[in-house]
Formats: C-alpha cells, sequence, structure tokens
C-alpha cells in the first residue's frame, strides 16, 4: 500500500542504519530528506547511483539536504557497501520491507523469465516540515542524481 503522497505529510518510519543504530524520520524534522530507495548493495546500478551521491553530496548539504539509501539489504551488508565505496551518508535497511510498502516501491520484476517482488529505484524528497515535495519513480541509475540537482536547484 503506498502512503507516499505528493503534498502530504511523508510516512513516517524507524529503521536501522549501518552502524546498527536507529534512526526515525521524525529526528530529521527541521531538516530537508532525500530518500533514495535502491534495489541490492554492491550491484552495478545500485553502486553507480551511490557514487553519484557522494560525488554531489557537498552540493546537497549545501542546500540543507541530509541523503538517506534505504534496501532491504541487511546492516551488515550496509556496513561492508558503506566501507567498500567510502559512501559519507547513511544506509537504511528494511528487511520487513515496512517503509518499501509505505512508500509504495516494491514492484513485479522479471529477470530470466523468474518473477519476484523488488524494489523500484524510486527517490522522495521531504521539507522540513515532514511533507512530500517530489517524487521520483523508475529512476535512471545514471542520470537521477543530476535530474535531482537541477530540480531542487542546488
Amino acid at each position: 500500500m503506498n502512503r507516499a503522497v505528493v503534498g502530504e505529510k511523508a510516512p513516517e518510519f524507524t529503521l536501522s542504519t549501518d552502524t546498527g543504530s536507529e534512526l526515525s524520520l521524525a529526528d530529521l524534522l527541521g531538516k530537508k530528506v532525500i530518500l533514495y530507495f535502491y534495489p541490492k548493495d554492491n550491484t552495478s546500478g545500485c553502486t553507480f547511483e551511490a557514487l553519484s551521491f557522494k560525488e554531489n553530496l557537498k552540493k546537497f548539504t549545501a542546500s540543507g539536504y541530509v541523503v538517506l539509501g534505504v534496501s532491504r539489504d541487511s546492516v551488515a551488508s550496509h556496513a561492508k557497501f558503506k566501507l567498500n565505496k567510502e559512501l559519507p551518508f547513511t544506509l537504511l535497511s528494511d528487511p520487513t520491507e515496512f517503509v518499501c510498502k509505505e512508500y509504495g516501491v516494491l514492484k513485479l520484476k522479471n529477470m530470466y523469465g523468474k518473477k519476484y517482488l523488488g524494489i523500484e529505484r524510486s527517490t522522495f524528497v521531504i521539507n522540513e516540515l515532514g511533507i512530500l515535495t517530489h517524487e521520483y519513480r523508475k529512476v535512471n541509475s545514471k542520470t537521477h542524481v543530476d535530474q535531482l540537482i537541477k530540480d531542487l536547484g542546488v
């Protein structure tokens, strides 16, 4: 069930971070948030997208944004991915798929004739009041961060 609607309060969550601590969206009130969902740590498209956020992080933070990546991978997987790629932002683990469902990013996919439920690469921008201001679905990992920079004017 997709509860993420532009112009409305973003769905609340509390997830484990790549360090094992917990982070809630409520903890970030007063800050702008870029919440991006990606399918899997250490895969080519997800790595490219993460490195694009890394390369442009100063632009986002200078404009007051906090970048958070979310996937169903474990905390341990996130910690390894973050360390290996030297990612300077937080990765959140959603193994129960609760947040993925709240934001409506789980989609039926087909790979080599096998159908499975996977994360559709998506990004949500949340303002300082916790209101969802932008949503991007089916994003291209190679061009998405540049589009975000343009749209947000950072």
